[in-house]
């Protein structure tokens, strides 16, 4: 048990230190200046109340036993810590980073003081426990005679992998990227999250016997009828990547980029890897259309690229700093959290819409593409290139949500816009012309409570089947997936795999 009157002797919450701005800007390190073991830590850990009903353990997807963890952080028992981690979380690396933590969200001590420093307290255990050597490879203790093969090596593609490796199954990890980690690799910026987290759970996965194939692509170089055919069973972990587009006026012209077309070449510029749609924000004016988490590291990578300016446009209200009436403790509140890319720099616009786009080719409206080479000041390369955002603010109306408010129209300058809107569903077009899965209504991959798509032998975790969602969901979903696939395989359970959490067993307080 913690101690009891922990919460009572410190009250004070404390946040890992950050780098300069002037500094971390510079490079794509971490922001953080602190990071593991600190004076504080353990003192800090000893705020969790160790309550009687630990509603942060309801508030996390993996069923993390947070009390616990937390006492023996206080205690300095690191070893301990690590085992009661690591029974629930495969990656807590990844989501003591950029989980939003859900369970901090929950924790009763959050109720009338800051709650405790649950993500802290994780990065801290996994960051100890690698450096005083008690992550090692767990290989199974036998093998059986069934392959399995995971397309995808996101989180949910990872998690499934590593559990299916340490039951006995032969896994093949099918990656179409040159290299591993989903949208951790080049979907999160390495400032957020460094890529060598990564690279070192891969080399412990080898070690244990997961296999993986990068630059392939399921569907074009081998198809879906074709991976069905050589494995005994198959896991979809494709995540979400289908981009939500703007329909407004202007779209067509260059200059205009989804998000993850751009923050994926910006990590490859980093590690030495030619980009692929070799889009820059150096010396640009950036429009970032969505304020979410995405486009917070649009705007982090923007500035540190040597952006003019970077403009974030958000249709929604700035959220409340304190919990709202309408959404109580336990439940999940959408409050004001400035990232550390918000503090670098640019301007975040709330209440604001977009009414279309500005391009070059308005100023010469009169002239026809015949005589653009001979047109006086006219440079071709730039007629269909945008230069500028048409907005307008918005509020609560009776017509809808949002009612554009007359006479608030204005240009701001945008040489590049990034839309950040998120995401309609997976790309399933080749799925389903090889290998036709049911889809449901939302484009994403259907599938029962255990995770079976509608094709024998078929199974979909993560993002594919979820939609989008957090990276702790995915994990979840990944283990929960594994056991129901261990169990598909085999007639006897024969592995300690946990049962597979049904998607009725839930909770149903978390955001989807």
């Amino acid at each position: 048990m913690g101690d009891p009157r922990g919460f009572l002797k410190v009250r004070t919450r404390r946040e890992l230190a950050e780098r300069p701005i002037e500094e971390r800007i510079k490079d794509w390190f971490d922001v953080h200046a602190e990071s593991g073991l600190q004076p504080w830590t353990r003192e800090q850990a000893a705020r969790c109340m160790d309550c009687g009903t630990p509603f942060c353990m309801t508030g996390c997807p993996l069923g993390n036993v947070i009390p616990e963890w937390n006492d023996l952080v206080r205690q300095g028992k690191w070893e301990d810590a690590y085992n009661r981690l690591s029974q629930t979380s495969n990656f807590p690396e990844f989501t003591g980073r950029i989980c939003p933590a859900l369970c901090e969200q929950a924790c009763v001590l959050g109720i009338h003081q800051p709650p405790t420093m649950i993500k802290n307290d994780e990065v801290t255990i996994i960051d100890q426990a690698w450096e005083l050597g008690y992550v090692k490879p767990l290989p199974p203790q036998r093998l059986t005679d069934q392959t399995v093969a995971v397309v995808g090596s996101g989180p949910a593609g990872l998690a499934v992998a590593q559990q299916l490796t340490r039951a006995g199954h032969t896994v093949v990890v099918y990656e179409k990227d040159d290299a591993l980690g989903g949208l951790m690799r080049y979907g999160i910026p390495n400032f957020k999250l460094e890529k060598g987290l990564i690279d070192r759970r891969i080399e412990q996965m080898e070690a244990e016997g997961t296999r993986f194939r990068t630059n392939v692509e399921i569907g074009k170089d081998i198809s879906w009828d074709e991976l069905r055919d050589r494995y005994d069973a198959v896991v979809v972990a494709i995540g979400s990547r289908v981009p939500r587009d703007m329909k407004i006026p202007g779209r067509e012209l260059d200059g205009i980029h989804f998000a993850l077309d751009f923050l994926p070449d910006a990590t490859r510029r980093v590690f030495g890897v030619k980009p692929v749609n070799d889009i820059t924000a150096k010396d640009k004016h950036v429009v970032v259309i969505g304020g979410g988490d995405t486009g917070s590291d649009c705007l982090g990578t923007s500035i540190r690229q040597g952006a003019k300016s970077v403009t974030v446009l958000q249709i929604m209200p700035k959220e409340p700093t304190s919990r709202p009436d309408n959404q109580p403790w336990p439940t999940f509140a959408r409050l004001y959290q400035k990232t550390t890319s918000m503090a670098e720099g640019g301007e975040y616009l709330y209440n604001t819409d977009s009414v279309n786009f500005v391009g070059s080719e308005e100023e010469q409206s009169k002239v026809t593409i015949e005589d653009s080479a001979t047109a006086e000041g006219f440079v071709a390369d730039e007629r269909d290139h945008v230069t500028g955002l048409k907005i307008v603010n918005v509020a609560p109306g009776e017509n809808g949500p949002f009612t554009r408010q007359p006479g608030t129209e204005r240009v701001i300058p945008a040489d590049l816009v990034l839309i950040s809107v998120g995401f309609l569903h997976p790309d399933t077009t080749t799925l389903v012309d090889q290998l036709p899965v049911e889809l449901d209504k939302r484009g994403n991959i259907a599938r029962n409570d255990n995770f079976a798509t509608s094709q024998d032998g078929v199974f979909v975790c993560g993002d594919a089947g979820r939609g989008q969602s957090l990276v702790v969901w995915a994990i979840a979903e990944g283990r929960s997936c594994a056991a129901a696939v261990d169990e598909y395989l085999s007639s006897e359970k024969t592995s300690e795999l946990p049962a597979p959490i049904k998607a009725s067993d839930r909770p149903m307080m978390l955001p989807r």
